[in-house]
Parts: C-alpha cells; sequence; structure tokens
C-alpha cells in the first residue's frame, strides 16, 4: 500500500484503543507506537541494499522487513524505543506495534507488488492482488468515520474507529472473494495466471500466459471483457547475454510471477506485462543488440 494509507493504519488503530485510563504520556507513547509500527518495514528503501551490486528495487523493497518471521522484531525494537523515550513498559505497547506492522505487511501482500512474506525461509514473492496499491474505499471508510466522531460527540471516538476497522476487513474480505474466484477460473483456463485489482471495486484485471503469448482481459463476478489483448512473448529467446550484460533482468523474471521477452527495435529484454507508465512497460530490463 502507499505509505498515506499506512499512515491511516497507525492513526486508526490507535483511535481504536479506549484510553480513558491512560496518562498523557502513554497516550503520546501509543501514537508514536501506532505510527511507527505502520511503517517500520518500509525502511528497507532507507537501507538500499544491492542485488548483484546494483540496486533492485523489486526483490529488496518489500522483502525480508516484510515477513511475518521479523514482525515480532519489530515490535520489540518499537517496544525498546518507547521505553527508552517514555520509559513506559505497558504491554499494550508491543501488541500495537505488531498488530501494525502485521497490517502493514499483510495489506502490502494483497495487492499486485507483493512481499516476501516467508523470507528468509522462502523468496517466493506473495503477490494476491486483490486490492489495488491504493484503496480509495478503505479511504472512504476512514473519512466517513472522522466525519462521524467530528459530528456525534456523545458516540466514545474508539467505537466510531473500530465500526471502521470491521467495515475494512468487511471490504478487504469482499475483495479477496471475488478476485480469488476469478482467478480460480483463469487458472482452470491456463498455464500462469495473475491477477492485478482495479481501482473500481470488484473489478480485476486478468494476465494470464498460454506459450508464447500473454493475454490480459478486464473482468468482475458479473462482467467479462469480451477480446482480451494479446501480447506475444518471444520466449525461445537466448537470455544469456541479457543476463550477463544486466543482472537486473533475472531478477526480475525471479520477482514477477510472469514476464514478456521481447527482442525488437535493437533491444533484447523482459518485462513484467502488470505494469505500465505512460503507454510502456514500468518493469523492463534489457540491453542494446542494435550493433
Amino acid at each position: 500500500m502507499d505509505t498515506i494509507t499506512h499512515t491511516l493504519f497507525g492513526l486508526t488503530t490507535y483511535g481504536a484503543i479506549n484510553k480513558k485510563e491512560k496518562d498523557k504520556q502513554t497516550k503520546r507513547a501509543l501514537l508514536f507506537t501506532a505510527l511507527a509500527g505502520s511503517q517500520a518495514p518500509d525502511l528497507d528503501v532507507v537501507a538500499r541494499i544491492t542485488e548483484t551490486g546494483r540496486v533492485m528495487d523489486q526483490m529488496w523493497h518489500r522483502g525480508l522487513t516484510h515477513s511475518v518471521f521479523i514482525a515480532p522484531i519489530w515490535a520489540l525494537l518499537i517496544y525498546l524505543v518507547v521505553f527508552l523515550i517514555w520509559r513506559k513498559k505497558d504491554k499494550m505497547i508491543f501488541y500495537l506495534a505488531f498488530v501494525n506492522v502485521l497490517i502493514h505487511i499483510g495489506s502490502d501482500a494483497l495487492n499486485a507488488w507483493g512481499t516476501g512474506l516467508f523470507e528468509p525461509v522462502s523468496s517466493m514473492r506473495v503477490t494476491i492482488g486483490v486490492i489495488p496499491i491504493i484503496d480509495f474505499v478503505v479511504w472512504g471508510i476512514f473519512l466517513t468515520a472522522y466525519i462521524i466522531k467530528k459530528l456525534r460527540k456523545t458516540i466514545p471516538t474508539y467505537m466510531v474507529w473500530r465500526v471502521a476497522w470491521i467495515l475494512v476487513f468487511i471490504h478487504v474480505g469482499a475483495q479477496a472473494s471475488q478476485g480469488l474466484i476469478i482467478h480460480e477460473e483463469a487458472r482452470s483456463e491456463y498455464e500462469q495466471t495473475t491477477l492485478t485489482a482495479s481501482f473500481l471495486p470488484g473489478h480485476f484485471t486478468v494476465l494470464a500466459k498460454e506459450g508464447n503469448e500473454v493475454l490480459i482481459y478486464d473482468q468482475s463476478l458479473w462482467s467479462k471483457q469480451d477480446e482480451p489483448a494479446v501480447i506475444p512473448s518471444q520466449e525461445d529467446e537466448d537470455l544469456t547475454p541479457l543476463f550477463d550484460e544486466n543482472p537486473r533482468a533475472e531478477v526480475l523474471i525471479t520477482w514477477s510471477p510472469f514476464v514478456v521477452v521481447t527482442n525488437q527495435d535493437g533491444k533484447l529484454g523482459v518485462y513484467d506485462p502488470r505494469f505500465n507508465r505512460g503507454g510502456g512497460p514500468m518493469l523492463f530490463e534489457y540491453i542494446d543488440i542494435s550493433d
């Protein structure tokens, strides 16, 4: 998810806590905890660790720092930082940090970019693709809750945010159910498939690879694009020169569910068909072979 959404997750989980019996310093500690937990996994972008000597954000970002095995370590680190600053030992601090880290990595796994959810045990990228990277429905739920909180002063604030979170889980559950049904249908027809969620709830883009072709079409439970877009993939190309000259290409193949292999316009390369920017592939690794 985007940084704004992760921040909203932190603020609203903090808001969902009944803090009536908490002192001012504890409230500050809890707010810091919620925000730190909601952002901590993305600290990998600061580290800028490299793949084969070159920065490869797709494999590093959302990698080890987004693992479920690292989540309790994040929570413990945040707990220690809070203790050093506020001298608080409230167990709620650890639990709030842990929950926010899990929400962060879980929501990231649900969109098309995926995460290294089980690193270092497995390098597999968990890419479910049932919610968009920016989910305006989630934003809308939180905005509505904020307005209600301001207008209905008699309703406890924590109750407003708890109801908002229930609605968020219902929305995510509905998206996941629809997406998985659509994905299972595609898997029964094609060799390789993956899914990306549209900004419009209940609508998805299905990408399938069959032989030397990648097919792309939009689908919901009640409608399906008649004719898919077809992209040829030159699967018989020898990619050894590409891997030798551009190690990022091999990393991209490892990271992506599948790629399109192309040899045209003097370029031998691979790209992930899920992502486009300005009409061209966003993740495209190639070498110039025009000479």
